[in-house]
C-alpha cells in the first residue's frame, strides 16, 4: 500500500499539479492539507480522478482544510470517512479502510496566533492515538504537523531555539505521540539523514539550497511494516513537498 501526504497550500493553485502527480505516482491513499477550498469549489477535480473515492473537508472562508482520496481499485466499496472529536477548523479527516487500518489526514495549527490552541490540539491528537490503538486498529497519521521534531529536522541555519515549531513543549508532545505506539516512518528509515526536509520558506532560493524544515510526516502504528518513505521536493509549487510511504 502506497500512502502519500502533501500540504498543497491552496488546492486551486495546485490543482493541475495534483492531478498530474497522482496519475503518475498512483498512490493508494492521498492525504492533503491546507486545501483552502470547499468541495463545491473544486468539484471538477472529482471527475478528473474518477478512480478515487474523494472526501473534501474545506472551510467556507478559504482557510485550512484537509482531504482524503482512496483508490477504488484497492477498495471497491466507498470507505467510511469521518472526523475524530478533536477536529477543529477543518483540520482532520479520517478513513476506516475496513481492514483494521485507519488513515488520518491532519493539519496541526501553526501556533503563531494562538500557541495554546496548538498545544491543546497536539494533546488531543495524542489521546486520539490511544483511542484508535485501544480498539485494536492500526493508525497511519499523515500530514503537516507543524513541529520540527529535533534539530536534525532543521537546516543548521534554521535552528532557532524557542521559535514556534521548535519549542521544547511542542517537541515533548510530539514524542508523546510516538510513545503512544507510532513510528516516525521517514526517520526510522533514515536515522542519520540531516538533509531530509519537507518545507522551505518561499524566498531567497531556500528550496534550491535545501535550507528547510521537516514538518510533514507519516506516522504509523509500530506493527505496520514500511518498506520506503520518500520526499519529493521537485513536485509542485507549494512551499511543502509531498511525502510518500510504502507499506507491506
Amino acid at each position: 500500500m502506497k500512502i502519500a501526504t502533501w500540504n498543497v497550500n491552496g488546492f486551486r493553485a495546485r490543482e493541475a499539479q495534483f492531478v498530474e502527480w497522482v496519475r503518475g505516482e498512483r498512490p493508494d491513499v492521498v492525504c492533503l492539507q491546507e486545501i483552502k477550498a470547499t468541495a463545491e469549489q473544486i468539484g471538477e477535480t472529482l471527475t478528473l480522478l474518477p478512480d478515487y473515492w474523494n472526501y473534501w473537508h474545506g472551510g467556507p472562508r478559504g482557510y485550512s482544510g484537509v482531504s482524503l482520496h482512496v483508490r477504488k481499485e484497492l477498495y471497491p466499496a466507498r470507505p467510511a470517512f469521518s472526523h475524530p472529536a478533536f477536529d477543529v477548523e477543518n483540520r482532520v479527516v479520517q478513513v476506516a479502510l475496513g481492514d483494521g487500518r485507519i488513515v488520518a489526514s491532519v493539519y496541526v495549527p501553526n501556533g503563531g496566533k494562538d500557541f495554546g490552541a496548538k498545544l491543546d490540539f497536539l494533546e488531543a491528537m495524542r489521546a486520539y492515538v490511544d483511542v484508535v490503538h485501544a480498539r485494536g486498529d492500526a493508525l497511519i497519521l499523515c500530514g503537516d504537523l507543524n513541529v520540527a521534531r529535533a534539530d536534525i529536522d532543521l537546516h543548521p541555519k534554521e535552528r532557532k531555539p524557542g521559535v514556534i515549531g521548535q519549542r521544547s513543549d511542542e517537541r515533548a508532545l510530539f514524542e508523546q505521540l510516538l510513545a503512544g505506539g507510532l513510528r516516525d516512518v521517514a526517520r526510522s528509515l533514515e536515522p542519520e539523514n540531516d538533509h531530509l526536509f519537507t518545507w522551505w520558506a518561499p524566498w531567497r532560493n531556500m528550496r534550491q539550497k535545501n535550507q528547510g524544515w521537516r514538518i510533514d510526516y507519516v506516522l504509523a502504528s509500530e506493527r505496520l511494516k514500511v518498506t520506503s518513505c520518500k520526499v519529493f521536493p521537485e513536485v509542485g509549487t507549494s512551499d511543502h513537498a509531498p511525502v510518500v510511504a510504502v507499506f507491506e
